[in-house]
């Protein structure tokens, strides 16, 4: 069943109100499917309280278990550890920040501040230098090997860098739109297709399971 923890609703620049996103991925199967909207310092408040609302609600009413993350999006590097800080103190988990992704301009020196901040999960980080492995591998911060198409292209880099380093990897949608959301042959095929083995993906499996037992909204 397909833990997915990076997606995007109305309340960013996905096409779907919460509840749409969540009956779609639960006719998928999904086990769980994090909401995690584009935040900065405009609307990190509002989002995270209106996700948290929405997930305490759609959780009492079956389905997958909905978590309230967001996503740190173009931000300039020396203001994302801010950012990392208030939104877990504000209850979002996971909290995700957008990597050094090789199809948008994103800063320079974002997958860094990223790692140095400690955020949750750094988001299709492009091609992620040595230095920066060996720093999220001490300081516990997941890459993300992404489904979304462009973001994909370097997923095979962020596998290979996350084997050499010892890296915690996961595989997520980042849905913004209903054909965005995966299958579970689709969630696996992520993780084969960048390179990685059957046992490696098991991995993967095992580590999702372990943080939405972390992270669910109670």
């Amino acid at each position: 069943m397909v833990i997915d923890f990076h997606s995007h609703t109305v309340s960013s620049d996905g096409l779907l109100v919460p509840a749409e996103a969540v009956r779609r991925a639960e006719v998928l199967g999904y086990r769980a499917l994090g909401l995690s909207d584009h935040v900065d310092f405009s609307n990190i408040e509002r989002i995270i309280e209106e996700t948290l609302r929405v997930c305490r609600r759609l959780n009492g009413s079956g389905g997958p278990t909905v978590l309230a993350g967001i996503e740190i999006t173009h931000v300039p590097p020396d203001l994302i550890p801010e950012l990392v800080v208030l939104g877990r103190k504000l209850g979002a988990r996971p909290v995700i920040v957008h990597g050094e992704t090789s199809v948008e301009p994103v800063r320079p020196g974002t997958n860094r501040a990223a790692i140095e901040a400690g955020a949750d999960i750094l988001a299709h980080p492009g091609f992620i230098s040595d230095e920066d492995c060996r720093l999220a591998a001490r300081k516990g911060v997941a890459l993300e090997l992404s489904g979304r198409k462009g973001h994909c292209l370097t997923n095979g880099h962020v596998a290979r860098k996350a084997r050499e380093f010892q890296v915690s990897l996961m595989a997520n949608s980042d849905a913004h739109a209903p054909e965005d959301l995966l299958t579970a042959e689709r969630w696996r095929a992520i993780g084969l297709g960048a390179g990685l083995t059957e046992a490696e993906w098991l991995r993967i499996e095992d580590f999702s399971r372990s943080l939405l037992e972390q992270w669910a909204v109670r």
